[in-house]
């Protein structure tokens, strides 16, 4: 999600908040810290290693999309990085 929220490069209060409501604070703040100190590349590695790792099913996949697509619309933009993004965490997903 974090992802998400900052593929267009700017993090909102908005997407962070939505990211923390479906978290504790510790583990937002934690995954929040790590994120910044990876490259792009090995974010879309770590992603790619736990969907494979943890064999989700259609459904679950399905609801972390609809996840995807509420913080890339919470600025009512869809933006061309944005769109990048999601092709690309589409090629990761299925």
């Amino acid at each position: 999600m974090l992802l998400c929220a900052n593929a267009d490069k700017t993090e909102t209060e908005e997407e962070l908040e939505m990211i923390q409501n479906s978290t504790s604070t510790k583990t937002f703040l934690k995954m929040h810290k790590k994120f910044h100190k990876h490259s792009e590349k090995k974010r879309f590695k770590k992603i790619d290693a736990v969907i494979h790792k943890h064999d989700y099913s259609q459904m679950e996949l399905a609801a972390f999309r609809r996840e995807m697509y509420k913080i890339f619309f919470s600025d009512c933009s869809f933006s061309m990085l944005e769109e990048r993004l999601d092709m690309t965490l589409d090629n990761i997903l299925y």
